[in-house]
Parts: C-alpha cells; structure tokens; sequence
C-alpha cells in the first residue's frame, strides 16, 4: 500500500497503532504528545480539552442524525430503522458521561484524591455499556415484536436515505472519537470510536432492509432490525472488555516491553521490577532498578533522572514514573528510592 493509502486510512481510524508506545526513537512523538509538555497550559488540561471538543461534536452529529432517522421511522414504520434510532440517541446520550468524566478529570489533586479523579473516565465507561445494553435491549423487544406481528413498511426511498444518513453520520463520529482517543491515549475514546463506526455498518444494513421489502419481503424489515440488535449485542461485550481491563490496572502487552527497550539506552540501569497502570487517559509506572551498593548516592541519581528521560522520550503517554533502587544482588527491589518523579 502507498504510504498516501497508509496516511489516509490512518486518518479515518483504520491504522494500527499502539497506544502505549509511540515508537522507538529518541525524538519520535506522536501528534499530540505530552509526556514532556512544558508550557504555560497544563498538559492534562489541554488534552481533556480535546477530548471535550470530540465529545461534543460527536453528540452533535449524533443527535440530529438520529432526529432525521426518527422522523423517518414515523413516516415508514421501519423497525430496522428505529432500532438504529435508538442505538444512535444512546450513542448521543454515552456523550453526557464522558464529558462529565473529562471535566472532572481536569481537577487537581487533592488530599482525599492523591491521583486525581483520572480514574472516573473508567466509571464513565461502564455507565456507557449499560446505555449500549439498554437500547440493545429495547431494539430487540421491538424486532421480535415486528416479526410476531408483521405491518406494513412504506416510503421506502426514505427509508433507504435514513439508511445511508446514519452511516455517515456514525463514520464522522468514529473518526472524531478515534484520532482524539489516540491523541490523548483515552481507552474509553477510542472504544466507543470504534463502535461508532460499527453502529455505521449497521445504518447500512437498513437499507439492505428497505431494499427487501421493495422486492417483496416485508420480514426484511424486522429480519434486519435482529441483526442490528445482535450486533448492539456484540458492541456491548467488546466494549465491556475494554473498559474492565482498566478498571482492573490492565495495560497493553507492549507497555513493560516499552519500559525495558527505555532502560536499554541507560546501561547502569536494569529493571529488577517494572509495573504500569492507567489513571484516566495517563499511565503511571512504577519501576526498580539494580545498582551497587558502594555507588554514590549522586551516580545513583544521575542514573535515575536518565532512565526517567528515556522513558518519557519513548513514551509520551506517561505521566509520573516512580523509579526505586535495589541493590544489585537483591532478589526484591528495597523502597528506598527517590520518590515520584512527574512528568509535568
């Protein structure tokens, strides 16, 4: 592929990329990079700041593709396409969590919250799946309802218009929700990005639908709206495992193999123990390194503020690293380091 067809898939969300790490390279940094901002702007702020532009225009592209719909759903008495309405106005309402979430992570530290509240985008997330669960489950009730008690299906033009409305309106959303979650390294963001984008596929599978019942099929109708609720369904559960795996300090497999490619390029420190979690959308490590016990406690430093710049050189999602001292023969790391050392 054409390094143009690679940048434009990229684009719409369709590249691959790893989210815990951003390369290689001393002086590799993805857009939007922070592990090393410094500036008048504090760094979490402007990232929560984007991730409110996302969530915003996503609620606002959502919201009036799904009032075009269910002005359509009135006029046809499509169950295919109500089913999609009201996946797309639970899409639009998954908005008011998050917004909530990445207002809330704008706060600052405080006594009761050492860390902050990064950790509510993860709450945010499960409120999300429920409202997913709940319009699958009301699209289901409504699809089952259809094929038990079959009507009429009319002005299908429209109904294939409505179709294609929801595509593209869900496709926008998608890419706005994916670049923005990479941006910012929001799990939560980039998740519900991709269901967006499936949510477009099965706009789609309503004019396929309006299309059966055109050539004399009316079950079509009600046969589609199944689909869109098995594949809810499916949203559901993907999304689920997503958001639970940072509930549970989770992380990408790449994530300590990052650590140690870090400490590789700082030759007096060998990680003995290396952990990392997610808070929100920044990662937090907490890492020991061997040293000798006669090394003067200003080698022993110089070390550490090396292997804590390679690391957020190579990772720029990283927000504090906390790097202890072990000494060289010790089978567990002793916690007599230095301390957090914070990115910002």
């Amino acid at each position: 592929m054409s390094r143009l067809g690679a940048h434009i898939l990229d684009w719409f969300g369709f590249g691959s990329r790893d989210h815990a790490a951003h390369g290689h390279g001393h002086h590799h940094h993805a857009s939007g990079s922070h592990g090393h901002t410094h500036g008048v702007i504090d760094a979490t702020i402007a990232t929560t700041d984007r991730g409110i532009w996302a969530i915003k225009w996503s609620f606002v592209i959502l919201a009036i593709t799904a009032a075009l719909q269910m002005v359509v759903v009135a006029l046809s008495g499509s169950v295919a396409l109500l089913a999609d309405t009201i996946h797309n106005i639970g899409d639009a309402t998954t908005a008011i969590p998050l917004w909530i979430a990445f207002m809330l992570a704008r706060r600052k530290p405080s006594p009761t919250f050492t860390y902050g509240l990064g950790r509510v985008e993860d709450l945010a997330g499960i409120i999300i799946v429920g409202i997913i669960l709940l319009s699958a489950i009301v699209a289901g009730y409504q699809a089952i309802d259809r094929l038990i008690n079959p009507r009429v299906v009319t002005h299908l033009g429209w109904l294939a218009a409505a179709g294609l409305v929801g595509f593209l309106g869900n496709e926008a959303v998608a890419v706005f929700r994916i670049r923005v979650g990479r941006e910012i390294n929001s799990a939560a963001l980039i998740a519900d990005g991709y269901h967006a984008r499936t949510d477009g596929l099965t706009s789609l599978a309503v004019v396929i639908g309006a299309l059966g019942v055109w050539l004399g099929f009316p079950l079509a109708d009600p046969i589609v709206g199944l689909l869109i609720t098995l594949a809810i369904f499916g949203i559901v559960w993907q999304s689920a495992g997503s958001v639970l795996t940072r509930m549970l300090d989770g992380i990408e497999p790449g994530t300590i193999g990052e650590i140690h490619h870090a400490a590789a390029h700082v030759p007096a420190a060998r990680i003995v123990d290396a952990k990392a979690r997610w808070i929100g959308h920044k990662l937090h490590a907490d890492i020991a390194i061997a040293v000798e016990e006669s090394l003067p406690v200003c080698e022993a430093k110089k070390i550490t503020a090396a292997l804590e710049h390679e690391l957020f050189e190579h990772m720029p999602a990283l927000a504090a690293a906390n790097i202890r001292l072990a000494s060289a023969d010790a089978d567990y790391p002793h916690e007599h380091g230095h301390g957090e050392h914070d990115g910002h």
